[in-house]
């Protein structure tokens, strides 16, 4: 029996596993459909798709620099055990490889290159690993720095995972810099890297509400308009102080700002060091977690047993 490409489709969407071992089983069956889905599942293929219907909200964020150039990734499981076992924290790490080595443009096209080691894809080792590991697992993001120089910084075991891409001159060595405005930034999740960033919009929106919570001060509200107008302009400068990286009281010593302190530390090292970019992953960041009823759970299990 001929089979095509919608029916791999079909097949793929049915057991939710790889393209390629779709297609795979459908040979193997002469392109019975129900053959093929039994075929998956004597493989054991199939009992990874169905952990792929499970939410994968746990996990790690990791961040690495090979070669001088820097990634940095998400990758989720189910639960706090797996992502700190040995074998989920070296397949987190080699797909940081991965996008390290084939500067994928996307997940997509991340899940279609070379896993590292390996003659197979990325999205061919995942139904193994989602079997050999036994929960469900998701690449979710990742951000590649190939130019400057880039400092990763790992919090918490992969709690959060940070990336820092700085321009350097003079032949110094700028990776304790770098860490320390990582830190920074995994402490404190800046919402903004320079005060230059921050949009008129947002300005707009905080001089309104510094001026509404003047308006309901007794000893505010009957000031003239200038004095107002000034103390909006002290608070946008705490604005900046509070979300702004750069303009930060700087977490190690409080006398400067981070601005200040990377001028500082660079200068003693004979050279210069220039913020450029950064990216900081927590992991499950926006994630919605199933929130589990056991209550409901076995009243319906229950109701099922009535009909």
């Amino acid at each position: 029996m001929a089979f095509t490409a919608q029916d791999v489709k079909t097949l793929r969407e049915m057991t939710n596993v790889g393209m390629m071992d779709c297609k795979k089983a459908l040979v193997e069956t002469d392109g019975d459909m129900d053959k093929a889905v039994e075929w998956l599942r004597e493989k054991g293929l199939a009992k990874a798709a169905k952990k792929a219907g499970r939410i994968a909200a746990e996990g790690m964020a990791y961040a690495a620099v090979e070669n001088g150039v820097g990634a940095v990734v998400e990758v989720n499981c189910e639960t706090d055990f797996c992502a700190g076992s040995a074998p989920f924290v070296a397949f987190v790490k080699d797909i940081a490889t991965a996008v390290i080595e084939n500067n994928p443009a996307d997940v997509d096209a991340l899940l279609a290159s070379k896993y590292p080691g390996s003659d197979l894809t990325v999205a061919e080792i995942l139904p193994e690993k989602v079997m050999s590991i036994g929960e469900n697992l998701q690449i979710r993001r990742f951000a590649r720095f190939a130019e400057n120089t880039s400092v990763a910084y790992v919090h918490a075991g992969g709690k959060i995972g940070v990336l820092v891409n700085l321009a350097v001159e003079g032949g110094i060595d700028a990776t304790e810099i770098g860490k320390d405005v990582a830190m920074q930034i995994a402490a404190l999740n800046p919402r903004f890297w320079d005060k230059s960033q921050v949009t008129e919009d947002v300005l707009e929106e905080e001089k309104k509400i510094a001026l509404a919570l003047m308006e309901q001060d007794p000893k505010m509200a009957g000031k003239p308009a200038a004095v107002k107008e000034k103390i909006v302009v002290g608070k946008m400068n705490k604005f900046y102080e509070e979300n702004c990286l750069l303009q930060q009281e700087f977490v190690k010593d409080g006398s400067m700002t981070v601005e200040t302190y990377i001028a500082r530390a660079a200068k003693a090292l004979g050279g210069s060091v220039r913020f450029v970019d950064a990216v900081r992953y927590m992991k499950g960041e926006g994630i919605e977690k199933k929130e589990e009823n056991f209550a409901e759970e076995v009243a319906a299990q229950m109701n099922m047993g009535k009909k």
